[in-house]
């Protein structure tokens, strides 16, 4: 290691020196493996779709009541009560 041939060695790990891959080859397996995805339907998106939708909404709710009560409650410790 002292000689910096590990920085310098491109063998995967079965041992067989590869090198580079070429731009061409890149592209081919890239085509290659997004004919193995599995692609919604269309009823699955519309279905994915309206579930991501009500999840946000919710959390968007939750986040205001959230943001209201605790704004109130910080305006309420730092004005006080100025009831007479």
């Amino acid at each position: 290691m002292a000689d910096g041939n590990a920085v310098q060695d491109r063998r995967d790990s079965r041992g067989d020196d590869r090198g580079r891959t070429s731009p061409v080859t890149f592209m081919r397996q890239v085509v290659a493996e997004l004919r193995k995805v599995v692609w919604p339907t269309q009823q699955q998106l519309i279905t994915y779709f309206f579930v991501v939708l009500v999840f946000v909404l919710a959390v968007m709710l939750l986040v205001s009541v959230l943001d209201l009560a605790f704004g109130k409650l910080v305006f309420e410790v730092f004005t006080g009560s100025n009831t007479q």
